[in-house]
């Protein structure tokens, strides 16, 4: 498959997921996208709208799976800890998980099935290394709030919560091939001039592009 083309500029007012934007950026027009965790359809819509691609998605949630389909997106009520092994291998262009491994049982098995399911995998997810959550944690005493981890500890779908580094080790493990990882602070700004351990300490989150 070709590298990735630039597509057109997203918007900000598109979407208040930032992550979304820069993940679309990732997506070659036309591509065969499969969007697990897809919520309620927004990077769907956006692939789907602006760059041409054929998305499928996969939502556990009954609502969400009914929001997407009232927009006309093709989504299946499914669960990514369970159903992604009914899947061929290299069924999609691009597998994609936005916001969601922190929230699976089985983190590692998850990714080893986008890896397996699409020739290239986009995962995004909340950074637990980024400045605020260690100083909150050491000073507070207590489980941080961010923007991006705004559940209370009791009511939060996390299970999984990982740094840049550590997901940087799982990657090592698994033999994923990271082509392109990027670190975003609160205000939404890319940090590539940074060094990995850098964009890891003011990195809110981050977003991998990763390949086999």
């Amino acid at each position: 498959m070709d590298a990735p083309v630039t597509p057109p500029e997203v918007r900000s007012a598109d979407t208040a997921r930032v992550d979304l934007l820069l993940i679309a950026e990732m997506i070659s027009p036309g591509s065969r996208v499969l969007d697990i965790g897809c919520g309620d359809g927004a990077l769907l819509r956006i692939l789907s709208e602006k760059h041409g691609v054929d998305g499928r998605g996969i939502e556990l949630s009954q609502a969400g799976v009914n929001q997407c389909v009232a927009q006309g997106l093709s989504v299946i009520q499914g669960d990514a800890d369970t159903d992604l092994v009914h899947y061929p291998d290299t069924a999609f262009d691009y597998a994609i998980l936005s916001r969601t491994i922190q929230a699976t049982r089985n983190p590692r098995h998850v990714l080893e099935q986008l890896l397996r399911i699409g020739q290239r995998v986009v995962v995004s997810f909340p950074n637990f290394g980024h400045w605020r959550v260690r100083v909150q944690l050491l000073l507070g005493g207590q489980m941080p709030h961010t923007d991006t981890l705004p559940e209370l500890w009791y009511d939060t779908p996390n299970i999984h919560l990982c740094t840049i580094k550590d997901f940087l080790a799982l990657c090592d493990a698994i033999g994923a091939h990271v082509e392109r990882v990027v670190a975003l602070n609160a205000n939404g700004t890319k940090l590539v001039s940074m060094p990995l351990s850098t964009q890891n300490l003011f990195g809110e989150q981050a977003v991998f592009l990763l390949s086999r």
